[in-house]
């Protein structure tokens, strides 16, 4: 029978498991305005739609490595730990899956509604996003209600982290800094010190004075008023 106790020592810290429940409400937020932006759209207006067709192709490369560190990081871990939990950590998996197979629809979709901004490709576009939305919230919410706390119990402060190395690894520099404006969107004050606290002080300061404007700017384009 696999063991449930965790491998923490005196000197680790718990993980703060509730910083992906920030995470997945910018996550959350932007495949929800993906659709809303996306319907909104004049048929024709093929310089919105290249627009947010580059804003669909950030948002998809933040939820793949995203779910990326999940995958390499998180549900081994948790698999060589859990007994009678197992099925949840299974059943991430499998969601996975079928998040990636509705971004791989809403990408199949793309060119032709990039190119033209024809109404009927405009339409089956938002069709294949509101699926993806769909699927994204079934599997978020369970991670949040059922997977945080076996986290929680059974990883330690530093198993958890390798996530977000992960993450910042995996992607530009640029980008990583748009995705920290994601996640900090609608954070409050404690969650905001949290996310920030983890970081290098240069790290900190590059988010102050490059990430943070530069994600302004981006959403205003975006969402042409801003939020």
């Amino acid at each position: 029978m696999k063991t449930t106790a965790t491998p923490q020592t005196q000197t680790d810290t718990r993980p703060d498991t509730h910083q992906m429940v920030v995470i997945h409400r910018g996550i959350r937020r932007e495949a929800r305005l993906l659709i809303e932006l996306v319907t909104a759209t004049a048929p024709g207006d093929t310089a919105r739609a290249r627009v947010l067709a580059e804003h669909f192709r950030t948002y998809r490369l933040g939820l793949h490595n995203h779910h990326t560190g999940e995958d390499e990081h998180l549900w081994p871990v948790l698999l060589a730990r859990v007994d009678l939990e197992a099925d949840i950590v299974l059943r991430m998996e499998e969601q996975h899956e079928r998040v990636a197979a509705t971004l791989a629809a809403a990408t199949a979709a793309l060119p032709a509604w990039e190119a033209t901004a024809a109404e009927a490709d405009r339409d089956r576009l938002a069709a294949v996003l509101a699926e993806h939305l769909a699927v994204l919230i079934e599997h978020l919410d369970e991670e949040e209600k059922s997977l945080l706390p076996l986290a929680d119990r059974h990883l330690t402060a530093q198993e958890w982290a390798a996530m977000g190395e992960h993450f910042a690894a995996s992607a530009p520099k640029p980008k990583v800094l748009f995705f920290l404006g994601m996640a900090l969107e609608e954070a409050d004050r404690a969650e905001r010190r949290s996310m920030l606290r983890g970081l290098p002080l240069p790290a900190r300061l590059i988010w102050y004075a490059v990430g943070r404007p530069a994600y302004a700017r981006t959403v205003r384009t975006v969402r042409r008023t801003g939020r």
